[in-house]
């Protein structure tokens, strides 16, 4: 498969300073000069960066915006292109504690039209949000429950407790939530997760995806990265990148490789916390898996 490597020479990257580029070992063969064009921009200004986002999104066609991270965490002053790109209107990828995610504004329903397009899923598959706080759930669904003197469950202490962290919490949406953001089931299907208007929600422990939430107005939604036609992760970005820049991803936000261990999906909109999907957060002794007697669940 296709990946940036060494034959993306200085002279085709519109860059400001050399850019480290991945190792042989990591590119098995290199793709067109082309393919991408690398955003590093050397000053923390600003006014650059804003006009920097501006040429770059208009001349999309030309190639995607690819921004690289360094691990050390002392460059999130790239990210002020991505945020606002996504401004905009951009559809593209950033990472997040678990997989990468194809993202786009929440409010932006052209976006979101794209981003389906792009990921190649129908109206009816459940689209997630990523949001920076607690308050951002609390405003587009019906938040947690809380505990009372009868001996309800407080769900929302629990939860505090795991996030951020490596969850998606199925909820049911509030006014405030854009419809395409609402997952629906299609009429006849007999499955209790599709019933009702659900969301799924997520507050990543990762601080390139805060960095970019912070800068918004509203959560982002999100779909994870999967190979076309494939139920199957896209871990590496330089893939993600060679793959999707045919599909009209507008940036890509490249901070190393991930594992393949997506978010613990739980299902709050039934009587107890259900996992309908076991991944990267563990059980907590206040779910209950899907099938497995509610009883077992405790107030831990």
């Amino acid at each position: 498969m296709a990946t940036i490597g060494e034959a993306l020479s200085l002279s085709h990257c519109h860059v400001a300073s050399t850019l480290r580029l991945r190792s042989s070992r990591r590119l098995p063969s290199p793709p067109s000069a082309t393919s991408v064009s690398v955003v590093a921009l050397l000053k923390r200004n600003p006014k650059r960066l804003k006009y920097a986002a501006e040429r770059l999104f208009k001349r999309r066609e030309e190639g995607m915006m690819y921004v690289k991270m360094d691990q050390s965490g002392e460059d999130m002053w790239k990210l002020e292109p991505v945020i606002q790109l996504i401004k905009e209107g951009a559809v593209g990828v950033i990472p997040t504690d678990t997989v990468y995610s194809i993202v786009c504004d929440m409010k932006n329903n052209d976006s979101i039209d794209r981003l389906r397009r792009i990921k190649g899923i129908g109206p009816t598959k459940p689209l997630s949000i990523l949001c920076h706080t607690m308050r951002d759930i609390d405003k587009y669904t019906m938040g947690f429950p809380r505990g009372n003197s009868q001996g309800r469950m407080d769900i929302f202490r629990l939860v505090k407790h795991c996030l951020p962290g490596p969850y998606t919490f199925i909820l049911t949406p509030s006014k405030e939530l854009p419809r395409q953001c609402i997952r629906r089931g299609p009429k006849g299907v007999a499955t209790r997760h599709v019933k009702r208007r659900q969301v799924g929600v997520r507050i990543p422990d990762d601080s390139v995806c805060q960095h970019i939430l912070e800068g918004l107005d509203s959560p982002l939604t999100c779909t994870s990265v999967k190979y076309p036609a494939e139920d199957e992760w896209i871990l590496d970005p330089v893939v993600i990148a060679d793959i999707y820049k045919e599909e009209g991803i507008d940036f890509i936000v490249d901070d190393g490789i991930r594992v393949a261990d997506p978010s613990t999906v739980v299902d709050m909109t039934g009587d107890n916390p259900t996992i309908i999907r076991l991944g990267k957060g563990p059980k907590l002794p206040w779910m209950v898996m899907e099938g497995e007697d509610s009883g077992v669940a405790s107030q831990a």
